[in-house]
């Protein structure tokens, strides 16, 4: 699997696959996981979403989420400073919280912790505290991996996760020029556990496609999957897993809660991969279609997206767009 994937090979793949030994059927999945946005309101948090979202790609392409290994690349400023230091102890925790349990550990990393510039003027500027996770796993058979996009008319789609009312630091605000303050959290007894029944069911050829949830939240996931794969997809909000405070249709679309999963499933496999999923959150939100377009509703019914997937594609590829 490359870092593109899809019917045009123009889709956003959530890791790749690299096959090392030509006469073994093992892989090796690789991912990363970093928001910057997050850092501004807790890095405890930031860091612990990057090692999730690590995880999730890795889990997304087939890789297991049992043997999972880490790397971290911590980007700080002056850490003299106390107000520099301070960010980078709690995303330090975070790190020790999050490989522990997931169970995955760390073997290797890189740190640059001065990056402070002073100007002509005497100001000094200072990058934004980010880290940047990188994950690896096992991939058992490389012919058991699925990709991101839509694959058939007709599949169900069902997100597995929860969705809570987590807009601080989306990308949603980022585009109203707001940062927020309820940034993503992490269950680290849920999560780990929601990775492993995915893992579990992709392995057992229950699932056709998987995509992540992250910048963007779910209404972005949806998207990247119709548009790579050349299909419409028709969501109901009503069948998505959510806290009692995530009501508004904005928040259930562009929240960017972490370990969800958006996984697409053959009709005939539904009671396999519902068994598979039990004692953790999902709901099924939709299906693939043959149209061309992508429509959401939401819990009272109304249509709130209906969208073109060419628009779509065009509006994710206009930044390169030269």
């Amino acid at each position: 699997i490359k870092p593109l994937t899809g019917v045009n090979n123009d889709g956003p793949s959530d890791a790749a696959v690299i096959q090392p030994k030509l006469n073994s059927g093992k892989g090796l999945a690789i991912s990363c996981g970093m928001n910057p946005l997050y850092g501004d309101i807790d890095p405890y948090w930031m860091a612990l979403s990057g090692i999730d979202e690590a995880v999730r790609n890795l889990v997304c392409v087939g890789g297991r989420a049992d043997r999972i290994a880490l790397l971290d690349n911590f980007c700080w400023g002056d850490c003299t400073k106390p107000e520099t230091l301070g960010p980078l102890v709690r995303a330090a925790q975070a790190c020790y919280d999050g490989a522990m349990a997931f169970e995955a550990p760390f073997v290797s990393g890189k740190d640059s912790l001065n990056n402070e510039f002073a100007c002509e003027d005497g100001s000094k500027i200072s990058i934004p505290s980010t880290l940047l996770i990188s994950a690896m796993s096992i991939v058992d058979d490389i012919n058991k991996c699925v990709t991101m996009d839509a694959k058939k008319a007709s599949n169900l789609l069902f997100i597995v996760g929860q969705t809570n009312n987590e807009l601080g630091g989306s990308h949603y605000y980022k585009m109203k020029d707001h940062l927020g303050a309820n940034v993503p959290r992490l269950d680290l007894g849920m999560s780990p556990r929601i990775a492993r029944k995915v893992s579990e069911a992709i392995a057992g050829g229950l699932v056709v496609s998987c995509h992540d949830c992250s910048e963007g939240g779910l209404a972005v996931a949806l998207a990247e999957m119709s548009f790579a794969g050349g299909l419409g997809i028709e969501a109901d909000l009503r069948g998505l897993p959510r806290s009692k405070d995530c009501t508004r249709p904005d928040a259930q679309l562009f929240s960017e809660s972490n370990s969800r999963y958006v996984v697409e499933v053959e009709p005939e496999k539904f009671d396999a991969f519902a068994k598979v999923m039990l004692g953790v959150p999902f709901g099924q939100i939709g299906k693939v279609t043959a149209e061309q377009t992508l429509v959401v509703r939401a819990e009272d019914g109304q249509t709130v997206v209906e969208a073109d997937i060419a628009a779509l594609k065009q509006a994710w590829q206009k930044p390169f767009d030269w």
